[in-house]
This record gives C-alpha cells, structure tokens and sequence, in this order.
C-alpha cells in the first residue's frame, strides 16, 4: 500500500514556479476624465465602426474579416497552437508500439555431431512494447501547461489582428473619402477660377483691366487644378489598400468606390471606461500576459530535466517456429519494471537552460508591461488628438465660412469696378485653402476616433472559425507519389 501512495504523492509533484498574474499601478481615469465618476461596467466598444453609420465601410470590414491573408495566417497559427498542445498532452500517456516478424532460417553445419547437417526452419515472432514516464516532477505537466497558455495567446493574437485589420480598413477607408472629397474641391474651385479668368478676359478685350490680371487669374486656376493628380493618386492608393486588406487584388473596389460620399462622421463621444479596462479589453496586452504565463511554465520544464526520471516499461512477446503456435503459452515471454535515468554530470548544461528560461520570463514579464504602457500611452494620445481636432474643425468652418463670404463679396465688387483684381485672387485663394484644410480636418476627426476605438480595444466580437485549414491536402494516406 506504501508504493501506490507514494507513487500518487509524487504524480501531483511539480517544480519550478507557479504562475501568477502580474500586476501593474494604473491610473484611476483618462486625462479627461478628471471629476468624473468612474464607469462601474466596461465600456461596451464592440463593433464601434458602425457609428459612422455608413453601411458600405460596414460591409468592407465584415468581408474583411473573411478574405484578409493575416487573419487566415493567425488562424493558422492557432491549428499551430492546439496541434502542439495535444502532442504535450500525448506525453502524459503510456506509449505502446507493436512489431512482429517471419524469417526464413538456415544455421551453419559448423562443427556439428557427425551425421548432422545445416538445418533450415522458420521463426514467427509477435509482440508489445510499452513505456510511461511517470512524470514525477512534472516535466511534461508543464509542457501542457505552457501549451495551453500558446493556445490561449494564439487565440489573442487572433484578435489582436483583426483589431488591427479593421482599424486599418476603417482608416484607409477614410482617407479614401477625403482625398476624393478634396479632388471634388479642387475641380469645383478650379472651375470657378476659370470663370474669374473668363470675366479678366472679358474685362481686358474691353480695356477695363491689365493683362497681368488675366494672367493672374490663369495661372491661379491651373495651380488648383495642379492639386487634383496628387489627391487622385492618394485616393487609388488608398482603394487599392482596401482591395489588398480584403484579400483581393488592389483594384477589386474600384467600382465599389466610385460613387463619391461625404467623409465618415463618426457620433460622439465614444465611451471610454477606465484604464484598468485596457487589461482586458486589449488583445495585444491579453496576448502578452498569457505570453508571460507560457514562459513561466518553461521554467519547470527545464527544471524538471535536473532531477531523477522514472519511467515504467514493459514487452509481451510470442514466438513460435510455426505460424500457428503463435500465443500458445510456452512461446510467450515478457518483461516488466522501472527504469531510472539521473543526472550526474552534464557540465552545467541542465542548469542553464533553467537560467535561460527565467531570463526569457523576464523577457515576457518586462514585454507584458510594455504592452500595457503602450496602450495607456495609444489612448491618451488619441483622446488629446481627437479632442484638439474637434476645436480645428470648428476655427476652420468658421474660417471657410468667411473666406466663402469674402470671395463672393469681392468678385461681386471686382465685376462692378469697386475692387480690385487682387481682392479676387487673394480671396479665391483663401477660400480654397480654408475648405481644402476643413476636408482634411473632417477626415482627420474621423482618423483619430478610429485610432480611439483601436486604442480601448473594441474591435470584432462575431464568431471566427479557425478550424478549417487553408489548403486541403486531397491524398494523406499510402499513394503512388507524383512525378516531379
């Protein structure tokens, strides 16, 4: 009765560390949060691109989710992940193989008696043989442990890539919206200093103004319209890193993309929670303490490998000069007992590989808390840029509102001879300046409330099926091989 509890002690032995959660001092509230009562619940942030309230970049990201190579290659990872998990788990188990054989025989003549020759026979053999390390240190739980922890920050990975995928849709999507609604400016503006232009011309065949103003009033419009090829180019670059981010080819949304929409407006504000909320909302940081957790479990594997290994081992064999004699009692053998395998002298070798794997914790532990400065770091930075973006665009309406104003009130002027042509030059120019920034504000807001719904952590919450492998191998079984 003493093996079998002594046996049973041991089999719940481990050694190395246990692991435990860090943690970190964070912030009670957001800089703009200060008087504040804090949330008592999360933030809920799933799906926050939605607030646009644009159905087409609504459908973007969700074929995203679908099509994207990184998302299909994090998927990958984590078949990765649990495949190597159950070879961990499979180690916890007996191992028994099975063999057998049929030989033909001939023995020698030799030296034998006179009167005996060789002699000619057929030998049968049929057998198992069986291994279980017991695991008395717990080399291999820990190698499930640490399997389990890849597994779960695969699982992290996963959505930390698609926080980034639709972050970057959302984003590209964005700049593509301005860049047209800015080209969209630049044609309309263009046109109405070609009429300017027109009027100077009109003006100058009737003596009533210089041909500097003329040329002027030309070569203001052709710098507008200077403008268009580079907005234009932005936009297709933009398209085509949408079509690429759905994992197609980059021209696949042109189309699509064609009919021009007013730039995302996204409705404000986006509830933020507390900081301490980024611990769990965030994949990366999730990704990076789980990271930390699979580590720690390496240091008692190696840790392990410094003290006594038990296994058990066992063979059942049958052998028979004749087929049929096969499992008949007299031609059974076997054979069953412990083996012990110690460590007595490796140099050092065993006991560096534990100060490798605690410098590698280490490594992870001071990642993890990199991770959650980071986030704290891509939050209030979003917060200050969306905030101090939202005072521009109201400085810069005011702006092209009066800039509007004044173009109008000095071209009326410059046709009835009240002004002059550089008034009209002067205020055009402002004007365009003033709406062209306003558009770029717009998209900007727009740009910053993305980089906010990224920085919380809000990202997909559908379903993701990882499971179904990217390639199907048709022939895994026995088969002819192909021709090279």
């Amino acid at each position: 009765m003493a093996f079998p509890l002594v046996m049973s002690t041991l089999a719940g032995c481990a050694v190395g560390p246990d692991y435990i959660s860090p943690t970190i001092a964070l912030p009670t509230h957001w800089s703009d949060g200060a008087g504040k009562p804090p949330r008592q619940s999360p933030a809920q942030l799933a799906q926050w691109w939605r607030r646009f309230d644009d159905p087409l970049l609504n459908d973007l990201i969700e074929e995203a989710v679908q099509g994207n190579l990184d998302v299909a290659a994090a998927k990958a990872r984590i078949r990765e992940a649990r495949a190597l998990q159950r070879q961990s788990v499979g180690a916890l188990f007996p191992q028994v193989s099975g063999s057998g054989s049929a030989t033909a025989n001939r023995s020698s003549a030799g030296v034998a008696t006179e009167g005996v020759g060789a002699t000619t026979y057929n030998q049968f053999q049929a057998g198992f043989d069986s291994s279980w390390e017991l695991d008395l240190f717990g080399a291999n739980r820990r190698a499930v442990e640490s399997a389990t922890y890849n597994v779960q920050a695969s699982d992290d990975d996963l959505r930390a890539t698609l926080l980034t995928l639709v972050g970057d849709v959302a984003s590209y999507y964005i700049e593509a919206r301005g860049y047209r609604a800015r080209a969209l400016l630049a044609r309309r503006t263009a046109a109405s200093q070609r009429a300017t232009a027109a009027l100077t011309q009109k003006k100058l065949d009737a003596g009533s103004t210089s041909p500097v103003d003329n040329a002027k009033a030309i070569a203001q419009a052709a710098n507008t319209e200077a403008a268009i090829p580079a907005y234009e180019t932005s936009y297709k670059e933009a398209v085509h890193r949408l079509g690429v981010l759905l994992g197609r080819d980059p021209t696949a949304l042109v189309s699509r993309m064609a009919r021009a929409t007013a730039i995302p407006a996204p409705r404000l504000p986006l509830p933020k929670g507390i900081p301490a909320d980024l611990l769990s909302m965030r994949p990366d940081v999730r990704k990076a303490e789980r990271q930390l957790a699979q580590y720690t479990a390496k240091i008692g594997q190696a840790e392990a490998a410094l003290y006594p290994d038990v296994s058990l081992n066992g063979s059942l064999s049958t052998t028979a000069l004749k087929l049929g004699d096969l499992g008949k009692n007299s031609t059974i053998g076997w054979s069953v007992g412990p083996s012990l395998s110690v460590p007595i002298f490796n140099g050092g070798k065993l006991r560096a590989a534990v100060d490798v794997a605690q410098a590698q914790r280490d490594e992870y532990h001071i990642a993890w808390r990199s991770a959650v400065l980071t986030a704290l770091e891509d939050v209030e930075n979003a917060i200050v840029s969306l905030a101090q973006e939202r005072i521009r665009i109201r400085s810069l309406s005011e702006s092209a509102s009066r800039y509007g104003e004044a173009a109008r009130l000095s071209r009326s002027l410059y046709e009835s001879g009240s002004s002059s042509f550089l008034d009209v030059l002067d205020a055009e120019r402002s004007q365009f300046s003033a709406e062209d920034s306003l558009l770029e504000s717009r998209a900007n807001l727009a740009r910053d409330y993305v980089a906010l719904g990224k920085a919380l952590g809000g990202g997909w919450d559908g379903a993701i099926d990882s499971s179904r492998p990217e390639v199907v191998d048709a022939e895994m079984g026995p088969h002819l091989a192909a021709g090279q």
